[in-house]
């Protein structure tokens, strides 16, 4: 099955890019009420994720306490504790299944490494109870 099917494509997720401020990603991840977020390099491609988890230590480390502190920090001053990896454009469900087990979603690379979108683990879920149910119904 072609993953393409499942990607909720780039012009319709949320990311930053790794020239934006802490206080930026905040708004954005608060504005849609994400707890992680790609990450991107500035021509676009995936770098990693980042999460309201890093955010909230990040700051912590950092001892940022308010907002406007956060508008002179740079995205990349806080540490990312896990990084969601990325799969190939031309990887299968198989693929998908096993990093969707560990992140909520699964960010989809092109031959470049430039992100392409995500497909969450819902529409994962989703795929695999209707082939369950194909499978039972036989």
């Amino acid at each position: 099955m072609n993953i393409l099917f499942f990607l909720t494509p780039k012009s319709e997720v949320a990311y930053i890019f790794e020239n934006e401020t802490l206080r930026q990603t905040l708004e954005k991840m608060e504005h849609r009420k994400f707890s992680c977020i790609p990450l991107l390099s500035p021509d676009g491609k995936y770098t990693g994720t980042i999460s309201e988890g890093d955010l909230l230590w990040g700051m912590q480390r950092l001892e940022i306490s308010d907002l406007k502190d956060a508008e002179s920090v740079p995205i990349m001053a806080i540490p990312r504790r896990a990084n969601y990896k990325p799969v190939h454009i031309n990887s299968d469900m198989e693929d998908l299944v096993d990093r969707a087990i560990n992140q909520n979603y699964v960010p989809v690379v092109d031959d470049q490494g430039f992100f392409i979108g995500i497909i969450t683990r819902k529409a994962i879920i989703k795929y695999c109870y209707s082939e369950m149910q194909g499978a039972v119904g036989k």
